[in-house]
């Protein structure tokens, strides 16, 4: 059942963002975010959202992957994580990344996205029943949706996604869980 009213997240602490980008940098070069985004199903050419982007560490590598004809949405709830994700893109001279400020409508038009990215965020979502209906509406039919959270097991990440009845899963590639809509 889906709720009527949406409970809202807010964003971490200034301060606790500000870690959190130390943290992921720290993380990318180790592992570097086009390992993930190669377990996922992106092409060139592509539509993709990245839903609670964070800095951007992947929706950049998206970015890369699905070239100019492509395009990437970076979406989160922070301020900071939207200047982050323009900053890194900037400096990248990647025209081919829009980001939205959202806790959860995307405003983005039914079915126009080819892969939605739910990496590392899952945890963090206080109604991911609503945020799954709204990435289930703006996947286009033969869509993907894209998930990894390290802090559930890997049958604990499937049930909660297929337990809502709007997707369906596909397959598993090293950490990341391939579903496609129902």
């Amino acid at each position: 059942m889906i709720p009527e009213k949406i409970k809202k997240d807010t964003p971490m602490s200034k301060t606790h963002f500000k870690f959190m980008v130390k943290h992921f940098r720290q993380r990318d070069k180790k592992y570097p975010p086009l390992y993930k985004i190669e377990k996922t199903k992106i092409k060139e050419g592509q539509i993709v959202l990245d839903y609670g982007c964070g800095p951007g560490s992947y929706s950049i590598a998206a970015a890369e992957v699905v070239g100019n004809s492509g395009k990437v949405y970076a979406t989160d709830i922070h301020p900071l994580a939207i200047e982050e994700v323009e900053k890194r893109a900037s400096e990248r001279d990647l025209k081919n990344i829009e980001t939205i400020l959202t806790d959860c409508d995307t405003k983005l038009e039914d079915n126009t996205i080819d892969v939605v990215l739910l990496l590392d965020i899952y945890h963090d979502l206080s109604d991911p029943e609503s945020i799954l209906k709204e990435l289930h509406r703006v996947l286009k039919k033969n869509g993907w949706l894209s998930v990894d959270d390290h802090h559930f097991k890997d049958d604990e990440i499937i049930g909660k996604i297929i337990n809502i009845g709007l997707f369906k899963f596909i397959e598993r590639k090293d950490e990341v869980f391939n579903f496609t809509k129902v």
